[in-house]
């Protein structure tokens, strides 16, 4: 089974290419979802424990949580291994199950794939990518962002033009959706024609 690490700056159009990977039949496992999902769940007493503001109605407020960690790298640091190591044992809950029914190809959508030393992993890594001014546009127009917190975002992340430079394949999001659905087939295709047997 080949396991192919997703990955892109925010804003860059990555949860709609993990979608057109579940479109074409590849299992994916976003890494956000499950922390979504972990929020409202396992992650809620751990959590509550050193960030007790951040509970909200039983579960995590991410909102709350994010404005707390937002400057705070000590705290960032406390969050991360709290929350990683369960996005870690639902991930590789992912991998055994789709191992175990002989599925060629399976996708992790891993937003900090390189923040988080996780590209070792991978066994081939996708990033998805626009320009500058396209991913600035798009990310404030989300509600509730704000250029402060846009750039406090990017400076956490290992820059685009490093991403780049690290991946096996390079999605343009840019350019359309048609664009995108093209080059997906594309890589998929391509690691078919590398599988052994």
């Amino acid at each position: 089974m080949i396991v192919l690490g997703l990955t892109g700056s925010i804003g860059m159009g990555k949860s709609t290419t993990a979608a057109m990977f579940a479109e074409q039949g590849v299992p994916v496992h976003d890494a956000d979802a499950t922390v979504h999902s972990l929020y409202a769940n396992e992650a809620v007493r751990p959590v509550g424990e050193v960030f007790p503001d951040a509970i909200r109605d039983g579960k995590v407020d991410r909102a709350r949580l994010s404005a707390i960690v937002l400057d705070d790298p000590a705290a960032l640091r406390k969050l991360e291994s709290i929350v990683h190591p369960l996005v870690r044992a639902a991930e590789q809950a992912f991998l055994d199950k789709h191992r175990a029914a002989g599925v060629p190809l399976v996708v992790l959508d891993i937003p900090l794939l390189f923040e988080t030393g996780s590209a070792d992993r991978v066994d081939r890594i996708v990033v998805v990518t626009a320009p500058a001014e396209i991913q600035r546009q798009r990310v404030l127009a989300r509600p509730e962002m704000t250029v402060e917190k846009f750039e406090a975002i990017l400076a956490r992340q290992v820059p685009d033009a490093e991403k780049r430079r690290r991946a096996d394949f390079i999605v343009d999001t840019s350019l359309g959706m048609e664009p995108v659905r093209r080059r997906v087939a594309e890589i998929i295709g391509e690691l078919a024609e590398k599988r052994p047997g």
